[in-house]
């Protein structure tokens, strides 16, 4: 309250007036909650004051006003800054001389005011101003929180009776007024006991000292029993049903405590599985992961091993190609060599055509000409040791061919040695080499047998001017088996440089081919290398791959102990919820016959509201006619 004394003071001061010493007094003595100024007599400014102050009081509940004179421009000014007050419950206006201005006040806060329950106005003069009586009426029959109603002794006539019987049929809040010592009369009397049945709120209507029949207070007193049974019941049936309410509202409270138990504890296993779900996903997750980069390592080490492989296969099938041209080649070589075998021999022959055929010319020289044999013996004898001389060097050429032959068969055998030996076969630069060398040797050994061909034909030529020449000039053929000789022995010495050409290609080819034997022991070696790095490598990805994939079997093994601690935790979630699904149902059927009891309960109120409704009826019916029966109603005017 010292704030509100402050308040009070400063209002006084700004609006140029003192405050009220009586009023501080009170101010500083009063209790908190309560305001009480009764007996003090309040100036307007005061009231200004106040008003101001209770349009912001938040804490005052009880405003006491009785017997302080007020005026109607004071009385107005504290129910219009009571218009705004959302706290005052009690207001107390007793014995104040309120008139016309004051109904119009109280009016306007009946109809601004929802906070005010118990008003009272005893001892003022609101009864004799028809219309702002009727105003405040008009205010009444709307307000929906005002529960009490004090007018005792303010002149009230029938028509203001008549008025507030119209504001009760249309308010149904107001639950006790007192109307004693006014004016009311019959009229005003009748007019309330009509109102009477359209208002089931009121249980209490004091009359006394209003000059109303017996009768008529006896229908009100019957009415406001009928009420105040029916409010008596009313109170029951809320109280039951709030104690039903309450205990519905027990009964979920204790049903949601439960269920909310039963929640908490299915989001605690849940979140235990959802824990170990995670832990589980997430172990998953790293032996996926794992098995992820295994799956890599062996898809690497597979595509490693492939591209061995291929690698193995490309230099499998250029070895093959190359063992394919080195057949070629060696089928190629053993064929020029058997050409070249046939040439000798084509050679030889004719050689030894020619021989015998000179020896039968010779013979029959000399049979012919025998007188020149004395002669010609030296010539012979000449002849012989040029022929010795030629057999010497068919001899050495026989010998050189033989030797020939016979590195031929072994350089043959090298040949097939070394097939046997190597899978890689010579370069394509190496395979040319030796085509151009075997081509060579081909156009060497052609042009040998061209010159050969020619020697034969001069030979045959020189043989037929011979026998042409041999009868007329013998010293001429002896000039000219001379020149045969020196021609023969020509051909001898290129037999013998072109043997020694041969033997010198030879040794080259022989060359050639140990260069080949070692370059194919090169290749073989480094195959047989890359042989044993694939065999190591293949056996180092199968070892890893079995590690691997021991590794794997372990994490799998984990991974379905794991599935089987879920699996295991699934069927005890599923068993929980079976239980909690059963005491769910045990709740739902509780909560069922509880409803099905507080459906009983509110038919049973049903039935006992028409009951009383029905001897409300009777009750109305009863008194009306007894009304319509008396004689006062045969005296009374129609309206």
């Amino acid at each position: 309250m010292e704030e509100f004394r402050h308040s009070y003071r400063r209002l006084c001061k700004e609006s140029g007036a003192e405050p009220q010493e009586t009023v501080l007094q009170q101010l500083q003595e009063l209790p908190r909650g309560r305001l009480d100024l009764a007996t003090q007599s309040l100036t307007v400014e005061t009231c200004r004051a106040l008003g101001k102050l209770l349009q912001k009081e938040a804490l005052l509940t009880e405003l006491i006003l009785s017997d302080c004179m007020l005026s109607e421009e004071g009385a107005t000014l504290l129910l219009q800054g009571l218009c705004a007050n959302t706290v005052v419950r009690f207001l107390d206006l007793k014995g104040n001389n309120l008139q016309a201005a004051g109904a119009e006040a109280l009016g306007q806060l009946l109809r601004q005011n929802k906070s005010i329950q118990s008003l009272t106005l005893e001892w003022n003069n609101l009864g004799p101003w028809e219309d702002a009586f009727a105003a405040f009426c008009g205010a009444l029959a709307g307000n929906g929180a005002l529960r009490q109603l004090d007018l005792r002794n303010n002149q009230i006539s029938h028509k203001g009776a008549e008025e507030l019987a119209l504001a009760l049929t249309r308010n149904a809040h107001l639950q006790q007024l007192d109307l004693r010592w006014n004016s009311v009369g019959l009229l005003g009397g009748r007019a309330l006991v009509n109102c009477l049945p359209r208002n089931r709120t009121l249980w209490r209507l004091e009359l006394a000292g209003n000059n109303v029949p017996g009768d008529i207070l006896r229908a009100v007193e019957q009415a406001m029993d009928h009420n105040q049974e029916r409010q008596t019941t009313s109170r029951e049936n809320r109280a039951r049903t709030h104690v039903l309410s309450k205990e519905v509202q027990h009964l979920q409270e204790e049903k949601s405590r439960q269920f909310l138990d039963l929640m908490e504890t299915i989001d605690k296993q849940r979140k235990e599985m959802a824990r170990s779900s995670r832990a589980s996903a997430a172990c998953v997750g790293q032996l996926q992961e794992a098995l992820n980069e295994r799956h890599s390592i062996i898809n690497a080490l597979k595509a490693k091993l492939q591209m061995a492989e291929a690698a193995l296969a490309l230099s499998e099938q250029k070895a093959q190609g190359l063992g394919e041209l080195l057949a070629t080649a060696e089928q190629e070589q053993r064929s020029l060599a058997q050409r070249q075998a046939k040439e000798r021999r084509l050679e030889q022959q004719e050689a030894a055509e020619r021989e015998s055929k000179l020896l039968r010319d010779l013979s029959a020289a000399n049979e012919k000409h025998l007188l020149l044999r004395n002669q010609v013996d030296e010539l012979e004898r000449k002849v012989r040791s040029q022929q010795e001389q030629l057999f010497l060097a068919r001899q050495e050429l026989t010998n050189t061919a033989a030797e020939l032959k016979i590195r031929a068969v072994q350089a043959e055998e090298r040949l097939e040695l070394e097939k046997k030996r190597s899978r890689q076969s010579l370069e394509d630069v190496e395979q040319l080499r030796a085509k151009e060398e075997l081509s060579r040797v081909k156009a060497a050994a052609l042009s040998e047998r061209g010159q050969a061909e020619e020697e034969l034909i001069k030979a045959k030529n020189q043989v037929r001017l011979e026998e042409q020449q041999r009868l007329a000039h013998l010293e001429e053929k002896l000039r000219l088996l001379a020149q045969a000789r020196d021609e023969a022995q020509s051909a001898c010495l290129q037999q013998r440089q072109t043997v020694a050409d041969a033997q010198a290609r030879a040794s080259q080819l022989s060359l050639q081919v140990e260069g080949l034997r070692r370059r194919l022991e090169e290749l073989q070696q480094e195959l047989s290398n890359k042989d044993q790095e694939k065999v190591a490598e293949v056996t180092r990805v199968r070892v890893e791959l079995r590690e691997q994939n021991g590794r794997l079997q372990a994490e799998l093994t984990a991974q379905e102990a794991l599935k089987e601690k879920v699996a295991a935790l699934e069927r005890q979630l599923k068993v929980m919820a079976g239980d909690h699904r059963e005491a769910l149902l045990d709740r739902e059927s509780e909560n069922a016959s509880l409803r099905e009891k507080l459906r009983l309960k509110e038919a049973e109120i049903a039935r006992i509201r028409e009951e009383e409704a029905q001897r409300a009826s009777f009750l109305q019916n009863a008194v009306l006619a007894y009304v319509q029966g008396s004689p006062l109603r045969a005296l009374s005017p129609q309206k």
